[in-house]
């Protein structure tokens, strides 16, 4: 049988693809080599993963977030092969993942828009150009922490509407100081700001709202997409929560800069799936 894992810093979703065609499924928390101990994986495997298992594991592949170093790539792989010592283990990182997932084995550029942004170009079987992630303070254009950010300077400079800003007091009452305490002072505040986002949506019909976000999906496009080489002729494809749930935007900013965009997906897993059948 396979394993197949897409890995996030909240939660895993595991596929199980068994000899007879069969695919069964798991969820655990989530695993990020930066921010947890290998000691985190072992455990979630131990104790969500094992007790799944039907058949004999030939082959692993997990992808996930903060994987692109050797470093972690060999640790998570020793975690994998103390379990199951006749597979052979791919780990990958999560762009990796979207491109096999969003264009299969045809060319094209695979984006991810969620709590973060990134994007490369994949010609049917590996990536040949990633423009930077510079993350969420630097960059991240389109993400969910880029539309929160704005939507909270607006807010506080009194840019937003009195109308829709006095839902949002009422919705989410936190001071000035409050608000910096927790981008700058607790953990993850890029999650933090990336929440704001479900107001964004829920409001879409408000034209500022909707250019809010359009005006954060140009900047992808033109920071990211259109950097690319022949982006023009190519299928571009998206993966990630604010990319789906803001699909139609996407789409729009596309048709308006000429740039034909196919798979919208909400997260990888079934593509990676279809994708890694043939290797059974």
């Amino acid at each position: 049988m396979i394993i197949v894992a897409d890995s996030g810093g909240s939660k895993i979703d595991w596929r199980l693809l068994l000899n007879d065609g069969k695919i069964d499924q798991a969820h655990s928390v989530g695993f990020n080599p930066y921010y947890q101990p290998l000691e985190h994986l072992d455990k979630i495997v131990k104790e969500s993963l094992l007790p799944q298992i039907k058949e004999e594991v030939l082959k692993i592949f997990f992808y996930g977030t903060g994987v692109s170093s050797e470093k972690n790539v060999q640790s998570i792989q020793t975690v994998f092969l103390n379990y199951f010592p006749k597979a052979t283990v791919e780990v990958g990182w999560d762009l990796l993942a979207a491109a096999r997932a969003l264009c299969g084995h045809e060319p094209g550029i695979a984006c991810i828009l969620g709590t973060g942004s990134n994007s490369c170009l994949y010609d049917g079987e590996k990536i040949t150009d990633n423009v930077s992630n510079l993350g969420w303070i630097l960059a991240d254009e389109g993400s969910g922490t880029y539309l929160g950010k704005q939507l909270i300077f607006d807010y506080f400079r009194k840019e937003m509407p009195g109308n829709l800003a006095k839902q949002f007091q009422a919705r989410f009452p936190w001071s000035r100081e409050e608000v910096l305490e927790k981008v700058y002072q607790q953990e993850k505040p890029g999650a933090f700001l990336a929440s704001f986002a479900k107001f964004i949506f829920q409001h879409l019909k408000e034209p500022y709202c909707y250019q809010l976000a359009y005006q954060a999906f140009c900047d992808f496009f033109e920071n990211n997409i259109m950097k690319y080489e022949n982006y023009a002729s190519l299928k571009v494809h998206f993966t990630g929560s604010i990319g789906f749930y803001f699909s139609d935007v996407v789409r729009q900013v596309a048709n308006d800069k000429g740039i034909a965009v196919k798979n919208i997906l909400e997260g990888p897993i079934a593509g990676l799936t279809l994708y890694h059948q043939k290797d059974l």
